[in-house]
């Protein structure tokens, strides 16, 4: 083989092993900046673009794509100790003319946190209020989606600023009182009996927490390698004492039931959707729902537990483009008559 050839395959075979090598190091290593990366690269591909935004002294994070249009933006409240991001399985299925808006709750991710703020349901509530005048998303009514304790806060905040909102969707909202106790219930009453509520499940603090926590939020079991559990957990755990403090505000008297203490001042169409073997938030709420807010459709997903969005984001995409094609068709026809 002529020597310039061979030195070329050299030159080729070390600029691939670059990468590579990186990446093995990144994985065994610094599994947390994989993660970083990977959320990174999906928001690059889906076409997602990160601003911030201030009130006063008080900064947003959130991320966005496509403009205002003739149809209602979307803005979307991710749950407790989430993120953004966790929004990314389901706008892969959703329109790229569709206005989107993901914003990081108050407290979370890029958006300010501090000790002098008021984290309970009605208090975030009221930050979002902000946000969105902010960024003037409330020109033209918006279609509201939460999830989990962002559910509470987003039917909170349709009750509170019905005038912001043309439509809302509530996918396993917390903040309902419950005729049957979930799984994570049950857990937590064992742990205020023994007075270990320090071990909050849903606050993991080692790779092997992290997967009794992903086995309680999803009924569908994902083989999650050693190395992802642990950089998930090296990404939560500068945040888990924010964490416990935000989740007893949420579970205290004040925010406990909020959803449920202004369900009946919610006028907005709304959509629940709710994964059938949730063992953190039981399902009986979607009644709750259903039988107190006026056209209430409700979707139970067969074989799906709490983490729909990540379940089930191909379905949960088509329910609220399907529920938003019904409002709108309504909307023309009442225009034409």
């Amino acid at each position: 083989m002529d020597l310039d050839v061979l030195n070329m395959f050299v030159i080729a075979g070390g600029t691939l092993a670059i990468p590579i090598l990186a990446f093995v190091a990144s994985f065994l290593l610094w599994p947390s900046a994989l993660i970083r990366i990977y959320y990174w690269y999906w928001r690059r591909a889906l076409g997602m673009q990160v601003r911030y935004a201030n009130y006063d002294d008080y900064q947003f994070c959130y991320s966005y794509r496509g403009r205002p249009g003739y149809r209602p933006s979307i803005l979307m409240l991710h749950g407790f100790s989430a993120h953004k991001d966790m929004w990314l399985s389901i706008v892969k299925f959703l329109p790229k003319n569709l206005h989107l808006v993901c914003v990081d709750m108050p407290g979370h991710e890029g958006t300010t946190r501090s000790d002098l703020d008021d984290y309970s349901i009605s208090g975030q509530a009221k930050r979002i209020r902000q946000f969105v005048e902010c960024i003037k998303l409330n020109r033209r009514p918006f279609h509201l989606v939460g999830t989990s304790m962002g559910g509470n806060v987003a039917g909170v905040y349709a009750a509170q600023y019905p005038e912001d909102i043309c439509s809302l969707t509530l996918i396993c909202p917390a903040g309902l009182p419950s005729t049957t106790d979930s799984k994570f219930i049950k857990q937590l009453r064992e742990l205020q009996e023994s007075k270990r509520i320090d071990r909050i499940p849903l606050i993991p603090s080692t790779p092997e927490e992290m997967a009794d926590m992903l086995k309680l939020c999803s009924y569908v079991r994902f083989k999650v390698p050693q190395q992802i559990l642990q950089g998930l957990v090296d990404v939560r755990i500068p945040h888990n004492e924010f964490y416990r403090k935000l989740f007893l505000e949420i579970v205290d008297e004040k925010s406990r039931h909020s959803l449920h203490e202004n369900m009946n001042k919610i006028k907005a169409p709304t959509q629940v959707i709710w994964g059938k073997q949730d063992q953190v938030l039981d399902v009986s709420g979607a009644s709750v729902l259903a039988n107190a807010i006026p056209d209430c459709h409700v979707y139970i997903l067969e074989n799906c537990g709490h983490s729909v969005v990540v379940e089930r984001p191909r379905k949960t995409a088509n329910l609220i483009l399907e529920f938003l094609a019904l409002l709108y068709s309504i909307d023309n026809n009442k225009k034409q008559a």
